[in-house]
């Protein structure tokens, strides 16, 4: 492969090639005056930007630049609106070169394959078409004013407990059409220039160094052409990424990181040529985007603008979930009680790296509904964030439930509920809401459900409430976009980027989720959300994909042809309305298991009164594939398919089917064999069961009986050094006092999940793998010899 930039390689000495591949501090890279190099810096941003002002840290403890924050992904994902999603891209990177930034980290588009990932709400989908699709627009945004976007986390990145120290067990065919599709679509359709590698192993080996996954993938077989940086924190041998695939890795390490890359070389493990070929790739990204912060210097963005494309983003983002005898859209002068918390003081967006300074002070219902032509007769808290129902609170909210036409109760989850480093540890709502809507029902028999929340939950008050509007984090503007859409300004349109179960017991990975110990064990396969919902017939709350209008649509004339589908779409009520239309496949087979059905496609259909218009979705290269692991390669099994048009996963309303010349005429598994994958029963899968299905034998996750480098320092309450269990001790009360608090502390919550070899990815150089070494010694019970080894290694430390 030619160097673009050879005849600046040649030049540069191996002690300073190496020193490129790493950061110059949390946010930036090295640069060289004398190379003419410049230094390129990152920011988080997957819904609005993060750059700090001052000295940067990776956990946000140091302000950042006042942002747009717009909803998070998993809010934006219920419009399935690429063309939005590219506008939020676009708007993104006008922001970025105002702020000197050539990176923005993100979309996130893990698969969300439990509720209870703590950073689901960062996420997009449930299915990984639907993730790739709105990946990809955020990415040809981002990318279109001169800058580069990294998807991010490359992938199986599934849970935050243990983040850093945790095994993401998966058969290849499920991580091929489940965990990589998205980021495939991502890097094929949106050209992203460079993509962040996740904390955890797959299949034994780290994101960050894995061959099969980093270049065998992500190079030979996507084509993609720019760099990969890894997790911050997430690199583990800095000179083994190097070589498999990845480039940089963040934060900077002091020269720790220059170190392993030219020890490597000189000991023959790592080729010279291989790390003039990294820097060759990393170069061409920070050369590239280099002119477009150039360019930015001195300008500003226009916030008004984005505020009101923030708004507009909160507005298709919107699920009308239960509308009940039409009580929404509230008519103009109805008397509500404006009931709970959130109405004062909105939960508009999540925590961790993504939380965003915000531009313009967020929007709160309390003060935008005075302008929304409603009748407020009373205000009451209701509830205090994250404690046990208060009875004086309770009266209060009750008392004035009994004298409104209508009761707009806010709620959802709270800022502990879900964050960055923090799973959650069951799917229901606050006990204090629950309770609190439970007795407004009994005084008042129109109460209306608001929520806000950036995944599913429980609702075992939905038989007793008139209707149900979710917002999720609908970001600085979401407030003002929530009463248009409950006075009837804008119609809502937002269907559902996951399936809400009726419990959390029902869900497909509740009893392999979150990792017991060390492996993460994906014995589920391809039964992630809908497509196991559908296939046993198991009733849920909502389906993915479900969303009421306030108009309604008639579906007919599906014509199904060699390049996709024709259907009608007819506006049939009195309003203008938007419809998103659901493209679904499905084959029986009994060489080849599957879901019942999956999503292949989807559009957006704007419709006035009576209006009726021709839809047309193609089918691609990933309509009918299935990967083979017998070719290692996506094949097509020859057979006749079902073609579906649903208004979501559940309800099918047109039918077709497509007789497909395949390039395969089986798919070589066994229903005697694999009976549970073929039925969809996956809720308890064998070992031997699971065993056929990996291909190889499943790999010992339980915790050893002494504490290791890649452990996470939650683990050292298990090893035998009292120092370890006394860190331990002190982070879970520290824990503890946040969780009572209602906010997470994301400083402990790092440090919670981290390997003790994160210590030395993490401090700038500060400590040294050596040192890490020494403290796991330490934390074995050896503290004398782990001592001794902490002080050599820190006066032999540069």
């Amino acid at each position: 492969m030619s160097l673009k930039y050879e005849s600046i390689i040649k030049q540069m000495s191996l002690e300073e090639k190496a020193l490129m591949m790493s950061g110059k501090n949390t946010w930036e890279t090295v640069d060289f005056e004398k190379y003419g190099i410049p230094s390129m810096a990152m920011s988080d941003g997957p819904h609005g930007l993060r750059r700090q002002a001052g000295a940067g840290d990776h956990l946000g403890l140091n302000a950042s630049l006042p942002a747009t924050c717009f909803p998070t992904a998993a809010s934006v994902a219920n419009s399935w609106d690429e063309t939005l999603g590219e506008e939020i891209g676009t708007a993104l990177a006008e922001e970025a070169v105002t702020m000197d930034v050539n990176v923005i980290l993100g979309p996130g588009l893990n698969i969300k394959r439990s509720p209870l990932c703590g950073r689901n709400f960062e996420y997009f989908s449930e299915d990984p078409y639907h993730a790739g699709k709105m990946a990809a627009a955020y990415v040809r945004g981002i990318q279109s004013k001169g800058i580069a976007a990294c998807p991010k986390h490359f992938a199986a990145n599934s849970q935050e407990l243990r983040r850093m120290a945790n095994d993401s067990v998966v058969d290849e065919r499920t991580f091929r059409e489940i965990y990589t599709t998205g980021f495939e679509i991502a890097v094929k359709e949106g050209k992203a220039k460079s993509i962040m590698s996740s904390y955890n192993e797959v299949n034994g080996v780290y994101a960050n160094e894995n061959r099969h996954m980093l270049q065998e993938i992500l190079v030979d077989e996507w084509g993609f052409d720019g760099y990969v940086v890894s997790d911050w924190g997430g690199s583990n041998d800095h000179a083994l990424g190097v070589k498999n695939g990845s480039h940089l890795e963040m934060p900077g390490t002091g020269k720790s990181g220059m170190h392993d890359i030219v020890n490597a070389v000189k000991n023959g493990t790592l080729e010279e040529s291989v790390l003039d070929q990294r820097l060759d790739e990393l170069l061409r990204v920070i050369f590239a985007t280099h002119q477009a912060t150039v360019d930015g210097k001195g300008t500003t963005f226009n916030k008004e603008a984005h505020h009101k494309l923030a708004r507009k983003a909160a507005e298709e983002s919107i699920v009308l979930l239960k509308n009940e005898e039409q009580i929404l859209p509230l008519k103009q002068g109805t008397k509500v009680a404006v009931i709970g918390d959130f109405a004062k003081t909105p939960r508009y967006q999540g925590a961790g790296s993504s939380l965003v300074n915000p531009e313009m002070p967020p929007e709160s219902i309390l003060e935008e509904i005075k302008d929304s032509g409603l009748t407020m007769t009373a205000c009451e808290q209701g509830y205090i964030r994250n404690r046990k129902p208060n009875a004086k609170l309770v009266k209060a909210a009750v008392d004035a439930a009994k004298n409104a036409d209508v009761v707009l109760f806010f709620g959802g989850l709270d800022e502990i509920s879900e964050s960055e480093g923090l799973d959650r540890a069951h799917m229901h709502m606050p006990v204090a809401q629950d309770e609190l809507i439970n007795e407004l029902t009994t005084v008042n028999k129109n109460v209306i459900v608001v929520l806000s929340a950036g995944s599913s939950v429980e609702m075992p008050w939905y038989p007793y409430v008139k209707g149900i509007v979710h917002g999720y984090l609908g970001g600085q503007a979401g407030a003002s976009a929530m009463l248009n859409v409950l006075t009837g300004k804008v119609c809502p349109s937002g269907k559902l980027n996951e399936t809400y179960p009726l419990h959390y017991e029902d869900t497909p990975a509740y009893e392999y989720y979150p990792s017991k110990e060390r492996s993460s064990e994906y014995r589920e396969g391809l039964y992630v959300g809908y497509r196991y919902y559908t296939t046993v017939g198991k009733k849920v709350r909502f389906p993915f994909g479900f969303g009421l209008s306030y108009t309604t649509f008639t579906y007919r004339d599906l014509a199904v042809d060699q390049d996709g589908v024709t259907f009608k779409i007819k506006n049939t009520g009195d309003v203008t309305g938007t419809e998103i239309a659901q493209l679904y496949v499905g084959k029986e087979s009994d060489s080849v298991f599957r879901p019942l059905r999956e999503l292949k496609g989807f559009a957006r259909v704007t419709l006035a009164p009576g209006e009726e218009k021709e839809v047309r979705i193609l089918f691609d290269d990933k309509t009918f594939r299935f990967y083979d692991t017998r070719t290692d390669s996506w094949e097509v099994e020859t057979g006749t398919y079902q073609i579906m048009i649903g208004s979501n996963a559940e309800e099918m309303l047109l039918a077709g089917s497509l007789a497909v010349n395949g390039t395969v005429t089986e798919g070589g598994y066994s229903r005697e064999s694999l009976p549970e994958y073929f039925n969809g029963e996956i809720k308890n899968i064998s070992d031997d069961t699971f065993r056929r299905l990996y291909g190889r034998e499943i790999p010992d996750g339980s915790w050893s009986g002494e504490i290791r480098m890649n452990d996470a320092v939650c683990q050292l309450y298990y090893g035998k050094g009292i120092f370890g269990k006394i860190f331990y001790g002190v982070l879970r009360i520290l824990l503890k006092i946040s969780e009572w608090q209602g906010k997470p502390n994301l400083n402990v919550l790092f440090n919670y999940n981290m390997p003790i070899r994160g210590y030395a990815k993490m401090t700038g150089g500060f400590v040294t793998m050596e040192m890490a070494e020494a403290l796991t010694e330490m934390a074995n019970g050896h503290r004398i010899r782990g001592t001794a080894h902490l002080i050599k290694a820190a006066v032999k430390r540069d």
